[in-house]
């Protein structure tokens, strides 16, 4: 089954805690790693990374930096107004607007 979003993954703006587990569940198919099998590389649980991919509850920053590792992605902090960072792709999905 694929996500109508399954392009190749390529550097994008993250502005909301639910950006980052499409980008990182994409990274792990383009690896062909199912997800026990992404958990154990990464040296997490499967429920930890399904709840990231899921952005369903909380995940500690540090499993976080641990998964993006371990998937070869990379988190990058910068200046909003940095050439770079305008340069990075904004993300395509509209949320709903929280009450």
């Amino acid at each position: 089954m694929s996500d109508s979003n399954d392009t190749p993954l390529e550097p994008r703006l993250v502005t909301h805690a639910t950006d980052v587990g499409p980008m990182v569940r994409l990274r792990r198919r383009e690896q062909s790693l199912r997800i026990d099998d992404a958990a154990a590389l990464t040296k997490v649980s499967v429920d930890l990374l399904s709840r990231l991919e899921n952005a369903q509850g909380s995940v500690r920053f540090d499993k976080l930096l641990k998964v993006l590792d371990g998937l070869g992605l990379a988190l990058v902090v910068g200046p909003k107004d940095h050439p770079w960072m305008q340069s990075v792709s904004r993300p395509k999905t509209r949320r709903p607007e929280q009450p």
